[in-house]
């Protein structure tokens, strides 16, 4: 697979800081350690500029080409952040953090596009600036919007913004990509059941929460199967299901519900929000209890613009000789926000026969390191080619 030579080079040195990143994961904002890593590396590149703290804990770094009169100006950005999960691979570089690890491949992500600086920051072969960008609390944070309330957009001047994904089960270092809609909003549910508690052998005298709540479950299945167009894309799924009680001859009091809604449009996501907190209280209502609905518009959809995906596509293709066509993905990924802020694209990048994104056996494939890093220079090269 033809790859620029320079990260064929480079392989083992950026295999060893993912490796590193890998052994001392930090979830959410907490990414202390990782920022000032990317930071120094940044710094030792010769970058024009390096400023942390966007974002709480983002980094991001500058490197204006051989000349920038074409005035462009284009962001990478990588994830940084790892989850709360505890590893399970046995590999020698596994994370020595209990309860963390990366299980979703943002070390790989961070590490390759530091690949890319530094390639980036050596050659200077474009005619602009490129703004690199570390971004903490993808994983449940929305650190991109974070990042974007902190002026990211506007203060480097950033026109376009790509960013990539290791994606398990396609072949290792292939790429596919598709326009428009991609990866599903993500919003989540806090339903509070309240009714009237009381011994479990005299149900008569309660209104039982376990059976309201039971009810509301099953017909929250009715806005996919009956309210939403067939041919749409949502999920309703509740995945929790709590009693104020855990006693074998109690009826609680309260039930508390969680979960979540995967929208792939506005209508949808409108359509959900209505028909939940409609199901929740209607059914509460007629059994004598009362529900409280708390619908968090989280992640919106993420949405690849026309221009821009199809050009991320002919540089994966000038690198891997082919780019195919994605599937749409019902989980969900915050780039969506940089997305809504500027044009740009979203691609996958094979990760390989490997366990899937959070499982305690997922583990980054190093040997599509050169592919991405050779994606994301290629990215800079290619749209903002030298004069």
């Amino acid at each position: 697979m033809p790859v620029k030579n320079r990260f064929a080079e480079l392989h083992d040195d950026i295999t060893a800081w993912r490796r590193d990143l890998h052994e001392h994961p930090e979830i959410l904002f907490e990414t202390h350690r990782t920022s000032a890593t990317v930071a120094q590396k940044l710094r030792a590149f010769g970058c024009d500029e390096v400023t942390e703290g966007i974002g709480r804990t983002g980094v991001v770094g500058v490197i204006k080409g051989k000349s920038t009169a074409s005035g462009k100006v284009i962001g990478l950005r990588a994830d940084m952040d790892a989850l709360p999960i505890h590893e399970e691979t046995g590999l020698e570089y596994a994370s020595k953090t209990d309860g963390a690890m990366h299980a979703c491949g943002h070390d790989g992500h961070t590490a390759m596009l530091l690949g890319a600086a530094q390639y980036l920051a050596e050659t200077r072969n474009f005619d602009g600036t490129t703004v690199v960008i570390f971004q903490p609390a993808e994983e449940g944070g929305g650190g991109a919007k974070v990042m974007c309330d902190d002026d990211l957009m506007d203060r480097w001047g950033i026109q376009e913004v790509y960013g990539m994904h290791n994606w398990p089960g396609m072949p290792a270092g292939s790429f596919a990509i598709r326009p428009g809609p991609f990866f599903a909003a993500t919003d989540l549910l806090d339903i509070e059941i309240e009714g009237l508690g009381g011994h479990a052998a005299k149900p008569n005298e309660t209104v039982d929460t376990t059976v309201v709540a039971s009810q509301i479950v099953s017909a929250l299945q009715t806005i996919v199967s009956r309210n939403a167009d067939p041919v749409g894309n949502i999920v309703v799924s509740i995945t929790s299901f709590q009693t104020s009680s855990n006693a074998y001859n109690v009826i609680p009091q309260k039930v508390h519900l969680k979960g979540t809604v995967r929208t792939m449009s506005l209508e949808l996501r409108d359509l959900a929000d209505k028909r939940v907190n409609e199901i929740c209280s209607g059914i509460a209502s007629a059994m004598g209890a009362v529900a409280r609905v708390t619908y968090h518009r989280n992640y919106p959809v993420m949405v690849n613009h026309g221009e821009q995906t199809e050009f991320a596509a002919d540089v994966a293709r000038s690198i891997s000789g082919d780019c195919a066509e994605a599937p749409l993905v019902m989980g969900g990924e915050d780039f969506a926000f940089m997305l809504e802020e500027r044009p740009g694209a979203y691609i996958l990048v094979g990760n390989g026969d490997t366990a899937m994104v959070h499982h305690p056996k997922y583990n980054f494939n190093d040997e599509i390191i050169p592919v991405g890093c050779s994606w994301w220079a290629g990215i800079v090269e290619q749209r903002m080619t030298a004069a």
